[in-house]
């Protein structure tokens, strides 16, 4: 993992793509997605089964490793209307059952506003942004707030990664400015729009065993 402090609070990035602040045991999950991949199928789009126990699978093994009281989810939840289906439904519903007794909010994204809040039996807070905690204000989208350092999600953000051998790779990255952060997307099926970023920004690819700080290319520019 990586670590730096923002809002007067210690971050601990980690490979899984999301946030663990570790003064509140608190999970930040940006992006999750549920019920992508059912929205493009019932389109007509042949994308793969599985991806919301994949990313519930991962959801279980961080609440496993770390000492967690609070999982927030910084928008998007679910996908759209249709992450409503009953075997979607169910299957979130029984990994909530597992983890009883963890606190869970949603600070609402675009998707949710389409969506709707997740069901009531699920028992997970939804609140608008921003949600403020100490310097930290916890948001979906990245718009700097007076007085707190956001947190956010919504860019699905990536930056590309040169080998010695001229090859490269597209990784999911945190990416840090001086008023606002942005998480990679959690969501087992989601995509990534790469970043171009700012004199004094710092990025964090994320790989499945590593987080690590890339440096920024030398003639960049701002979004």
């Amino acid at each position: 993992m990586a670590t730096l402090t923002v809002g007067g609070q210690l971050l601990m990035l980690l490979p899984e793509k999301c946030i663990f602040l570790p003064e509140s045991d608190t999970l930040l999950v940006a992006d999750v997605h549920i019920g992508k991949a059912l929205s493009f199928r019932a389109l007509g789009v042949p994308v793969p089964g599985g991806t919301t126990g994949e990313t519930l699978a991962v959801l279980t093994s961080l609440v496993r490793r770390l000492v967690l009281r609070r999982i927030v989810f910084l928008g998007d939840f679910l996908h759209s209307a249709r992450s409503h289906a009953p075997a979607t439904m169910a299957a979130v519903a029984q990994w909530r059952s597992e983890h009883a007794d963890l606190a869970l909010t949603l600070v609402r994204g675009n998707h949710d506003d389409r969506a709707g809040d997740p069901p009531a039996h699920l028992g997970i807070e939804a609140v608008d942004e921003p949600l403020m905690q100490g310097g930290l204000a916890l948001c979906h989208h990245p718009r700097p707030h007076a007085g707190a350092y956001v947190l956010a999600g919504h860019l699905h953000p990536c930056v590309n990664v040169s080998g010695r051998a001229r090859d490269w790779l597209r990784l999911p990255c945190f990416w840090f400015g001086a008023h606002v952060g942005v998480l990679p997307a959690f969501g087992a099926f989601t995509g990534m729009q790469s970043i171009r970023t700012a004199p004094g920004e710092r990025v964090f690819a994320a790989t499945p065993q590593q987080v690590f700080e890339v440096a920024p290319p030398r003639a960049a520019t701002r979004r």
